[in-house]
């Protein structure tokens, strides 16, 4: 009979699709293996397999597959069902899950290769750059698209292409481009035929008159050992070794192996790091850290899921270090998550000291090669017993995990925007680890309104900690209105007199300063002081932000850039005026302001890499920083011992945003940020800049009264139906024209609305209304707790394929953010 398997493809789209397997691969395929499938006319996918059965499908012939890439699965099978879940809760397809959760080294891409036709002859002219392509394709007859780019330096390549493809010039298939190639180490080892003693001292006797060759073979026979007594258990020898310890060069070892005395050969390496197998002992924890302890496991023989709320600074990574060491001893993995890659840095020293080598690190900054062998090893015997990573790590592959930490469990990094699926890696732990009967611990300073919701209503289980590791106090937050200073004309830029004089008495002591603006670049705006005009995106609704040391003007959306203007193009007018400050803007003011003072900033511009997230936190902690300027990065859980001020440059920014979350979260950056300060040896200052020094706010930051913020909050969100006493559903629509737009939103809140009624509100345009050319609308649902969730679901998907049939919505965009943030 025939076999068939159903795959997934890293597409958006719903169904798996159904292949017929060739006679030769019947047997090679596995549930959860990888194979190559072609899809639509020329183009190829790797695609993973959920099914093997005999039935052909009724609608549609079936295609073959083309390769089976794996002997043993890559997936796991409760990988396959925890890719399910995310599908249906986040309302995205599986392929939409696929293509976030692998590793893009492990897909295989159909890329155009161009093949020179060997027989054409030019009936008219070519042009300059049909010839240069052409000349190129005459050295190396196959090259892909990219390459030949590369190669005749030409742009925009595909024109050229097209007009050679018409006229016979040239052919293009379609070849699959493997993207993920093992490291491989040059060795060198004696060829079979010197495998004994006798023909070893005869090409020595042969290496007499080439003294630097007999030098080459004398090193590699002693850094071998094939000369002890154990020499059959040689040393392996790398090429690089054998050249560095001999002095000789790679033509000298070349020759010995035209001589058939040594051989050079391939053996894969990885690339992952390797950690000192030795480890230091766990640090004892205190009284206060030894009973939270206690509680967590006690409450874990109730409840799966438990929420640690512990002051910053209270030692709760340490009682996550002593609760992954239980979990180990019991032959299971932990997973570690953080909410941002600034974080791990500082952590992976921490563990690694006490796990060594069974630790894994694994985040987006990894080069792709290595994060595929991060997944490899996590399929074999070997694996890690602790991975410790951002939200992507949730879709590795665990073979025994026992538990889950998401550290920081409120950040808001934690969900995914774009592209989907759009998940919440908090939600989503707590759903794999119920899949695998693991425990999931969720830990704070400042909860997330809804988890503590949870844990003060007997959903998860509650273990408080009030004190700071060694009774070190929480720092002293001073309240500066800059509102009056500004009146009065007593700022100096965007820093009171009273920060000025703090942060130079630290410097003085030769303390370290953190400063905090909630927004990177020189200047969110710039605006002609004449008419008013203030340069915008050409793609989005949004003005542009100044970046002074690229200078220019940038998108923070869609990446568009524009030349700062010496005059404005509306009126003429040369006063273009900065509106409003950035990190960079700050870091640039504190140079003037403290010239000897060494200053370093950390936001997105300046941590676009690994190593440089590494050496900005690094320099810091050494002392190599004075003061250090940031975004939200260094709110989070960052541990420096010499940190005497924080400052808070602009509390009012944080509060503006129209979103019922905008006070939970201004609460939780500030109390994180302020968790900076004074964290070792004595008590440290925070001095919050604010034009509202009255709100409520403001003070319960100041006095860390969380207790209150959560009443007040809880309060309003049961009044206006918010979450936790509603599940939300944003629902956005996109498309090119806006009065397209228009009407597929309200007819899409129409059909919404005779199912689920006043639920349905919109719809709206967000605060930003155009991305990347095309005009957005939202309908938000809200859903009462009791209400089946698959249900309205099932209603969303049914409302929107009854939209997209109507032909004036073809190519309108509709996607779903569930429990937005």
């Amino acid at each position: 009979m025939k076999k068939y398997v159903d795959v997934i493809v890293p597409l958006s789209i719903a169904n798996l699709f159904t292949y017929s397997l060739p006679e030769e691969l019947e047997n090679k395929v596995k549930t959860g293996c990888r194979v190559v499938v072609p899809f639509g006319a020329k183009r190829y996918y790797t695609a993973i397999v959920v099914k093997i059965h005999y039935s052909a499908p009724e609608e549609y012939e079936t295609k073959e597959v083309t390769e089976v890439l794996d002997e043993s699965s890559a997936i796991l099978h409760t990988q396959l069902k925890f890719w399910q879940w995310v599908a249906d809760y986040y309302l995205c397809t599986l392929g939409d899950v696929y293509k976030a959760a692998i590793p893009s080294g492990m897909k295989l891409e159909s890329e155009t290769i161009v093949t020179y036709n060997q027989e054409y002859e030019a009936a008219e002219k070519m042009s300059d750059k049909e010839q240069t392509l052409l000349d190129i394709l005459s050295n190396d007859n196959e090259q892909c698209i990219t390459q030949i780019e590369r190669a005749a330096n030409i742009k925009n390549i595909l024109p050229v292409v097209k007009s050679l493809l018409e006229k016979g010039a040239i052919f293009i298939k379609e070849e699959l481009k493997r993207n993920y190639k093992p490291k491989t180490e040059a060795r060198v080892r004696l060829t079979e035929s010197m495998n004994c003693e006798i023909a070893v001292k005869e090409s020595f006797d042969k290496l007499s008159h080439a003294p630097k060759q007999l030098a080459v073979l004398m090193k590699y026979i002693e850094i071998s050992g094939w000369m002890s007594d154990n020499s059959d258990n040689l040393k392996e020898v790398s090429k690089k070794e054998l050249l560095e310890k001999s002095g000789a060069s790679a033509s000298i070892l070349n020759g010995l192996a035209d001589k058939g005395i040594l051989e050079i050969y391939y053996h894969e390496v990885g690339r992952l790091e390797k950690y000192n197998s030795d480890t230091v002992p766990m640090n004892m924890l205190n009284t206060i850290q030894q009973n939270s302890f206690n509680n967590i496991l006690s409450a874990f023989h109730q409840k799966n899921i438990c929420l640690l709320h512990g002051v910053t600074a209270s030692g709760k990574t340490e009682i996550y270090i002593h609760l992954i060491q239980e979990v180990i001893k019991a032959g299971k993995q932990a997973l570690y998550l953080l909410p941002e890659i600034a974080l791990t840095t500082q952590i992976t020293n921490r563990l690694k000291k006490v796990f060594g080598s069974r630790l894994g690190v694994y985040h987006s900054k990894f080069p792709d090669a290595e994060r595929v062998e991060i997944w490899q090893k996590q399929l074999s015997e070997n694996d890690y017993d602790v991975i410790l990573g951002v939200r992507s790590s949730i879709f590795l592959p665990y073979r025994r995990l026992g538990l889950i930490i998401v550290d920081e469990e409120h950040e808001t990094s934690y969900k995914q925007q774009d592209p989907a699926p759009r998940y919440h890696a908090r939600s989503a732990a707590i759903m794999l680890a119920s899949i695998y009967g693991a425990k999931t611990l969720l830990g704070t300073a400042t909860p997330s309104i809804e988890s503590y919701y949870n844990a003060t209503h007997g959903k998860y289980a509650l273990v408080e900690m009030k004190e700071r590791f060694q009774n070190i106090q929480l720092p002293e937050i001073e309240i500066v209105d800059i509102k009056e200073l500004t009146r009065k004309k007593r700022m100096n830029g965007h820093f009171s007199p009273y920060l000025l004089q703090k942060i130079r008495e630290s410097l003085e002591n030769k303390e370290q300063v953190i400063l905090f603006q909630n927004r990177r670049g020189f200047a969110p705006m710039i605006e002609c002081r004449t008419c008013g005009w203030v340069p915008k995106c050409k793609n989005c609704d949004v003005s542009l932000t100044y970046h002074k040391g690229l200078d220019q003007m940038t998108c923070h959306y869609c990446g568009y850039t524009y030349n700062v203007p010496k005059s404005c193009p509306a009126c003429g007018g040369v006063e273009l005026i900065n509106r409003g400050f950035g990190t960079e803007k700050v870091e640039d003011d504190i140079k003037y302001i403290f010239p000897d003072a060494k200053v370093a900033r950390m936001d997105l511009d300046t941590t676009r890499t690994r190593t440089a997230y590494e050496r900005i936190i690094n320099d810091f902690q050494e002392g190599k920083t004075d003061i250090l300027i940031g975004t939200q990065m260094v709110s989070k859980g960052l541990d420096f011992d010499r940190v005497s001020v924080v400052g808070i440059l602009n509390a009012d920014s944080m509060l503006a945003y129209p979103d019922f979350r905008s006070f939970e979260r201004a609460f939780q950056l500030m109390a994180q940020v302020a968790g900076r300060a004074g964290r070792k040896n004595k008590r440290g200052l925070v001095v919050l800049q604010t034009k509202s020094p009255e709100l409520p706010l403001i003070h319960e930051v100041v006095t860390n009264d969380y207790f209150r913020l959560y009443n007040e909050q809880i309060e309003e969100r049961s009044l206006f139906k918010y979450p936790p006493f509603h599940k939300l559903i944003y629902v956005y629509l996109k498309h090119k024209k806006e009065d397209i737009l228009e009407q597929a939103a309200e007819c899409m809140a129409r059909y919404l609305r005779n199912g689920l009624g006043e639920r349905v509100l919109g719809p709206d345009k967000p605060p930003v209304g155009r991305i990347q050319t095309l005009f957005i609308k939202k309908i938000v649902v809200k859903v009462e707790l009791q209400a089946s969730m698959s249900k309205v679901r099932n209603y969303l998907a049914q409302v929107q394929r009854t939209l997209i049939e109507d032909q004036r919505f073809r190519s309108l965009i509709v996607y779903y953010d569930v429990d937005p943030m």
